[in-house]
Formats: C-alpha cells, sequence, structure tokens
C-alpha cells in the first residue's frame, strides 16, 4: 500500500505519472514528495511507486 496525501493505495509497481492520471492530478499544477523528497517532472514516468512510500501532492492555486 502506498500513502498518497494520507490515503491508502493499491498502486505499487505502478509509475508516479500513471498514478497522478489516475487520480485525476494535473502534472502541470502540482509538486510531488516521495517519502519526503522532490520528485523532478521529468522524473514522473521512471518513479515506480512500492509498498511503504508516502506520497504528498502539492496543488498550485493561482491568485491576486
Amino acid at each position: 500500500m502506498v500513502q498518497i496525501n494520507g490515503e491508502s493505495y493499491n498502486v505499487s509497481g505502478k509509475s508516479l505519472d500513471a498514478v497522478l492520471a489516475d487520480l485525476n492530478f494535473d502534472a502541470k499544477k502540482i509538486a510531488v514528495e516521495i517519502n519526503e523528497d522532490i520528485v523532478p517532472k521529468a522524473n514522473y514516468p521512471q518513479v515506480l511507486l512500492k509498498d511503504g512510500d508516502t506520497v504528498e501532492v502539492v496543488s498550485f492555486v493561482g491568485g491576486g
């Protein structure tokens, strides 16, 4: 199981970009941290999630 923003998901072995798409995140408007390390957007397709990972997805909100 992988924790994503505090919720458990059975996505072990899937790529980060696939999981983000499945969860309807817009990769252009987010930042991702896995186990307290920031993941560069260019690496999303190569990063495979594994049991015990903790993922935090932060959305950017514009305003003024």
